[in-house]
């Protein structure tokens, strides 16, 4: 076995495993159990990153305009607060011909590595993407191959620049600065804020000439984030919603995110959460099977690309 830096390796899964795995092709198609997962880690790439009862609120009404930096302390203050975060997630994928469904888990330590678990059917893991703050490693068990990159060697092959902080926050609902790991009060300045009765714009631009815009409402809670590049080719869209009270704060369940290139929409995910705790013992593994063959990103790309001919 491959042991990945600073985790514990995970025992093989066995004879049993592979005959389960074997009695689930019959139903879903391997082609499409490959896609859901290709464009599954591929949009996350790309932007970068028990059940309780809850109670649903609302969008608030503002009392009126804050004054700039009043504004930015208190949604900073009232932001999604953890260490470590897990959940189950539903992933509706979006495709341009059409739609799949994925169960996947979500394993957070905050500021340092999150893993997403992919699993579209019988619980069992076709795919496991690792983002930790300077690299991303992905397992594809279907086809027992990996990829393991750092983002600075991924930066001129896609157009939008990888950030880990930046990614954590879209997950935990949280505004954020580009290129940094969390706003200083003497930051406040570089964002633009626009606020109109129970709404509130705010705009900030990276080094890279890219626009970041959040919309939030009249009590600081974001409900969306809308990234696009300088000539407006490629966008981002996540939207929040369906926010209802985790461990005492508002947190959304449900998460709809769109990939725009010229203006058309080129597909997305829309996460529905559940199961949701906060601050647990997380345990991050990541093991290679040795057997397993080792591919770059950009084989991952063509790899979809062939998948929707």
């Amino acid at each position: 076995m491959r042991k990945m830096t600073g985790h514990v390796p995970a025992p093989d899964a066995g004879p049993q495993k592979n005959q389960r795995l074997k009695a689930g092709a019959f139903a879903i198609p391997c082609q499409a159990r490959e896609r859901v997962g290709l464009f599954f880690i591929l949009l996350l790439i790309l932007f970068f990153s028990g059940c309780k009862s809850s109670k649903k609120i609302g969008t608030i009404v503002s009392g009126g305009a804050k004054a700039h930096n009043e504004f930015f302390e208190l949604m900073e203050e009232r932001a999604f607060q953890f260490n470590t975060l897990t959940a189950r997630l539903n992933a509706e994928l979006k495709m341009p011909k059409n739609n799949m469904s994925s169960r996947v888990d979500l394993k957070m330590v905050r500021d340092s590595a999150f893993q997403l678990s992919v699993q579209p059917f019988l619980g069992i893991e076709v795919f496991r993407a690792e983002f930790t703050v300077d690299s991303i490693k992905v397992i594809d068990r279907m086809n027992k191959r990996y990829v393991a990159e750092r983002y600075a060697d991924l930066k001129g092959q896609t157009p939008i620049e990888f950030n880990f902080y930046n990614l954590q926050a879209l997950f935990t609902n949280r505004i954020f600065l580009p290129g940094y790991q969390e706003i200083e009060p003497k930051q406040f300045k570089r964002f633009k804020l626009n606020q109109d009765g129970d709404k509130a714009e705010i705009k900030v631009k990276d080094a890279l000439g890219l626009l970041y815009t959040f919309f939030a409402d009249g009590e600081e809670k974001l409900l969306s984030t809308y990234i696009t590049d300088p000539s407006e080719q490629y966008a981002l869209q996540w939207d929040y919603s369906d926010f209802r009270v985790t461990d005492g704060q508002p947190f959304p369940q449900l998460m709809d995110v769109n990939v725009l290139a010229n203006g058309s929409s080129q597909g997305g995910i829309a996460f529905r959460f559940s199961r949701i705790q906060t601050n647990v013992p997380v345990n991050l593994d990541f093991s290679i099977p040795a057997k397993y063959k080792r591919i770059t990103f950009a084989q991952i790309i063509k790899s979809i690309s062939n998948s929707q001919k």
